[in-house]
C-alpha cells in the first residue's frame, strides 16, 4: 500500500473511533425506527465536525487577517480557506454528482474580489461544507461503497470523501500558523 493511502486510512479510522462516543449519545436520542448505517452516520459526523472547526478558525482570525500571508509567495488566509472550499465542491462532484459551481479552475474562487471580508469568506466556506453534507445525507451504505470515477481512478465514494476530509484538514492545519503569527490562539479541536 502506498504511504499516502495508509495515512488516509489511518485518518479515517481515527475519525471513526473518535465519533463512536458521540455516536452512542446521538443514537440514544434517535427513535428506534430511524436507524442509519453507522458508516454513513460517522461520515456525516466527521464532516459536521470539520465544518465547525473550519468556521471556528475563520471566526478566530481578525478581520484584518483575511489577506495576511506569512510570506509573499504563499496563499493568504482567505485564499487558503477558499482553496479548501473549492476542493470541498470539486472533490464532492464524484460523490454527489453536483458540478462545482466555481468550475474547474481553483483560481476562479481563490482570487475573487468579492470575497474580501470575513463574513463573505465564512459564507462561501460554510456553503462548501453544506454541499458535502447534502451529498452525504443522500447516501446509504450501498451508495457510499459504490465505486465512482475520480480523476483517472475508480474509488468508492467513501474513499473520495476521506481524501476530501484529509485535504480540508491539511489546509485548515496550515492556517494554524497564520493565526499564531497574528497573535491568535487557534481554536481547540477536541
Amino acid at each position: 500500500m502506498k504511504p499516502r493511502l495508509i495515512l488516509l486510512l489511518c485518518l479515517f479510522l481515527t475519525c471513526a473511533a473518535l465519533s463512536r462516543s458521540a455516536s452512542a449519545q446521538d443514537d440514544a436520542k434517535k427513535s428506534a425506527g430511524a436507524k442509519r448505517s453507522p458508516i454513513v452516520s460517522e461520515t456525516e459526523r466527521g464532516w459536521q465536525r470539520a465544518k465547525k472547526w473550519t468556521l471556528d478558525y475563520i471566526d478566530a482570525m481578525p478581520e484584518n487577517g483575511m489577506s495576511f500571508k506569512p510570506t509573499p509567495e504563499i496563499r493568504s488566509f482567505s485564499e487558503q480557506m477558499l482553496h479548501l472550499a473549492f476542493w470541498n465542491y470539486g472533490l464532492c462532484e464524484a460523490v454527489g454528482g453536483k458540478a462545482n459551481p466555481y468550475g474547474k479552475d481553483q483560481a476562479t474562487l481563490e482570487k475573487r474580489d468579492d470575497v474580501k471580508t470575513k463574513a463573505e469568506l465564512r459564507k462561501v466556506v460554510e456553503a462548501s461544507y453544506d454541499n458535502v453534507l447534502t451529498a452525504v445525507a443522500g447516501l446509504d451504505e450501498a451508495k457510499l461503497l459504490e465505486q465512482v470515477s475520480f480523476f483517472n481512478s475508480k474509488l468508492t465514494r467513501l474513499t473520495v470523501l476521506t481524501f476530501a476530509l484529509d485535504h480540508q484538514t491539511h489546509h485548515r492545519g496550515q492556517t494554524t500558523i497564520y493565526l499564531r503569527l497574528k497573535g491568535v490562539t487557534p481554536p481547540p479541536e477536541p
